[in-house]
C-alpha cells in the first residue's frame, strides 16, 4: 500500500544574464536594461510572482493536509529577483500550505547577480539556505565556462551569506574542467573550504546533448586525471571535516545535509511549480503516483489559462523501481528497504531477484534492512541503476560514472 511521503515544493526561475555552454537547464538569458548608471533587467517580475502563486493554488487539491518539508528556489538564476518579490512568494505559499517548523528555503543564487544588501534582503524574506554557484575560483576556467562572475564576487558571495546571518549555506563547484590540472582543482576546492561552507556540491563537468559545448567539444582532463582529482579532492575534503552523503554532496555534519536533495533521494513527493518545473506527487486517493510538468518557456507559462500550463501524467508501475532505486542508490548510506514498498505501492518479490545478483556481484550490501551500495556499486553507479531499467525505458550511460540524468529538479 502507498504511503505518503514527505512534501517538498521547487519552484523554478528561467532567466539568467548569460547561457552557460555548459548548461542544459531551463534557463533563457535576460535583456540588461542601462539606468542610472546602473545594469537592470527586463523581467516581467510581479506578473511571474503571481502566475507562481496562481499555479500553486491550481495544485493544492493534490496535497490537502500535507506539510511543506522544504521549498527549493533553483533556475535560471533567482537572485536576479528581487527580495521583495521572494517576500511575497513566501508569504502567500505559507497563507496556502503549513509549513514544519524546522522548514528548509534555499535559493540558488550566483554571484555577481547580488549584493550584500540583496542577501541580507533573502534573508528576511525567510530564505534560511544558500547555494551558491561558484564552480571555479580560477579566471580562465571561469571565462571557459561563460561565467559573469570574477574569483573575488566568488569569494565575496560567501563572505556575505555569512554576514547576512545564514547559519547554512552551500558552495557548488565543478571539476573536470576545459584543461583543468589536478593541481588547479584541488586549488579551487581549497579556496571554497577556506571560505568556511557549511556544505559543498562537488562535481564532475559532463557534456549534456542540447548544450554548446556538446556541439563543440572543449579539451577537458584524460580519464587518469579525472580520478586523481576525484581522488585526491575526496581526502582533501574528509581532512577538513566535510563527509560525503551522496555522489556529489559533502556536508559538515547531518545538520547540515541539503533535507530538499536528500527528500528527493529518498523518493519523497514534490510539487513543482514555475516555468519547466517537474513535480511527483503521491496520490493516495488515486492508488498512483503521478509526474506534473510545467510548459517550459516563460512567455508559455505566463500566457493562457491555469488549466493550459500543465501536463498530470501517473507513472507506469513497471518504472517505479527504476524511479525510486535511481535516486535511493545515489546515497552512500542508502535507505531503509521498506521505503520501496511504503513509497512504490510494489512488493519487494518484484525486484528480489535483481537485488540477490547485485548482492552477489558486490554491487550491492547484503542487508535485510537497508538498500545501500557497496564501494563498488557508488563507483559503477550506472552498472547497478541499468539492473531496473524497464525494457521500454531507453537512458544512455557509460560504466564506471555515475552520469545517468536525473532532470533538474
Amino acid at each position: 500500500m502507498l504511503t505518503n511521503p514527505p512534501l517538498s515544493l521547487y519552484i523554478h526561475v528561467p532567466w539568467c544574464v548569460r547561457k552557460c555552454p555548459y548548461c542544459d537547464f531551463n534557463s533563457h538569458a535576460v535583456k540588461n536594461v542601462e539606468s542610472n548608471q546602473q545594469t537592470e533587467f527586463d523581467l516581467p517580475e510581479t506578473e511571474y510572482v503571481d502566475r507562481l502563486i496562481e499555479d500553486l493554488e491550481h495544485e493544492l487539491p493534490k496535497v490537502w493536509g500535507r506539510r511543506l518539508h522544504s521549498i527549493f528556489i533553483g533556475g535560471g538564476t533567482p537572485s536576479l529577483l528581487s527580495p521583495k518579490s521572494f517576500d511575497r512568494l513566501i508569504s502567500a505559499i505559507r497563507a496556502r500550505l503549513p509549513f514544519e517548523n524546522d522548514i528548509e528555503i534555499t535559493m540558488e543564487a550566483n554571484p555577481g547577480t547580488f549584493e550584500a544588501e540583496k542577501f541580507r534582503g533573502f534573508r528576511e524574506a525567510g530564505i534560511n539556505r544558500l547555494s551558491i554557484g561558484v564552480q571555479s575560483f580560477n579566471p580562465s576556467h571561469l571565462q571557459k565556462l561563460g561565467r559573469i562572475h570574477n574569483p573575488e564576487q566568488a569569494q565575496a558571495a560567501a563572505e556575505f551569506a555569512h554576514e547576512a546571518g545564514f547559519d547554512s549555506f552551500n558552495l557548488d563547484l565543478m571539476h573536470g574542467l576545459p584543461d583543468q590540472t589536478l593541481e588547479q582543482a584541488l586549488s579551487d576546492l581549497q579556496t571554497a573550504i577556506d571560505l568556511k561552507p557549511h556544505h559543498i556540491s562537488w562535481y564532475q563537468l559532463t557534456l549534456e546533448p542540447n548544450t554548446l559545448f556538446y556541439q563543440q567539444p572543449p579539451q577537458l582532463p584524460h580519464d587518469e586525471v579525472l580520478w586523481d582529482i576525484q581522488e585526491a579532492g575526496q581526502k582533501l575534503l574528509a581532512k577538513h571535516g566535510y563527509g560525503q552523503y551522496e555522489t556529489s554532496a559533502y556536508a559538515k555534519s547531518h545538520k547540515f545535509r541539503a533535507k530538499h536533495n536528500l527528500n528527493y533521494w529518498q523518493f519523497g513527493d514534490y510539487l513543482g511549480i514555475g516555468a519547466g518545473a517537474h513535480g511527483k506527487i503521491t496520490r493516495l486517493d488515486l492508488g498512483q503516483i503521478h509526474r506534473t510538468t510545467k510548459k517550459r518557456h516563460p512567455k508559455d507559462y505566463l500566457s493562457g489559462s491555469i488549466n493550459s500550463i500543465s501536463t498530470d501524467t501517473p507513472i507506469p508501475a513497471h518504472e517505479l523501481p527504476f524511479e525510486f532505486m535511481l535516486n535511493a542508490l545515489r546515497l552512500l548510506e542508502g535507505v531503509p528497504l521498506s521505503l520501496f514498498s511504503q513509497y512504490t505501492g510494489q512488493s519487494l518479490a518484484s525486484v528480489q531477484d535483481i537485488l540477490h545478483q547485485a548482492i552477489e556481484d558486490g554491487l550491492l550490501e547484503d542487508s535485510k534492512i537497508q538498500l545501500q551500495p557497496t564501494v563498488k556499486g557508488a563507483l559503477f553507479l550506472n552498472e547497478l541503476l541499468e539492473r531496473f531499467i524497464p525494457i521500454e525505458t531507453d537512458v544512455q550511460s557509460s560504466s564506471g560514472s555515475a552520469n545517468i540524468q536525473i532532470t533538474q529538479l
